[in-house]
């Protein structure tokens, strides 16, 4: 039951993080707070940090497959946003490859052509220990407003 209280806990602080601000906007968004992504740039690359908590975990206690494709659409959807402008995902497929417990980790998108109509673009997400966890590729749209 300790486990299931600490949880609800680390779950509650995790929701007054997201509280904390009102943004809703591309770096700063409420799911992005929630996890706790920190979103930065260098060059033509989108990181995003974060740390792998107990509340993101499945019942295997690993981080969920759900938890690691948001990470990645981020990574690469704020990338292209910050190059090009708005877009939105037309398919992503992602590859699982490593279990991920409670312990740091980073995402990286890049582009793997940048195309006139549509983008294609990639993320790496790796585990503390610097050992590729997960990859995904994805194709996107600019939005046109």
């Amino acid at each position: 039951m300790n486990e299931i209280k600490k949880i609800k806990e680390v779950g509650a602080s995790m929701l007054l993080d997201a509280e904390m601000s009102d943004q809703q906007e591309f770096g700063s968004f409420y799911l992005s707070r929630f996890l706790g992504f920190k979103i930065s740039y260098i060059n033509d690359i989108c990181v995003v940090k974060f740390e792998a908590k107990t509340p993101m975990f499945n019942p295997q206690g690993t981080l969920h497959g759900g938890i690691i494709a948001t990470a990645m659409d981020i990574s690469m959807g704020h990338l292209l946003h910050q190059t090009t402008g708005s877009g939105a995902t037309l398919e992503m497929n992602v590859k699982y490859l490593l279990p991920i417990k409670a312990e740091n980790v980073k995402c990286e998108g890049s582009y793997l052509k940048k195309g006139k109509t549509i983008g294609f673009l990639q993320s790496h997400m790796y585990r503390q220990d610097g050992k590729l966890a997960a990859y995904a590729s994805a194709t996107w749209i600019p939005i046109k407003k």
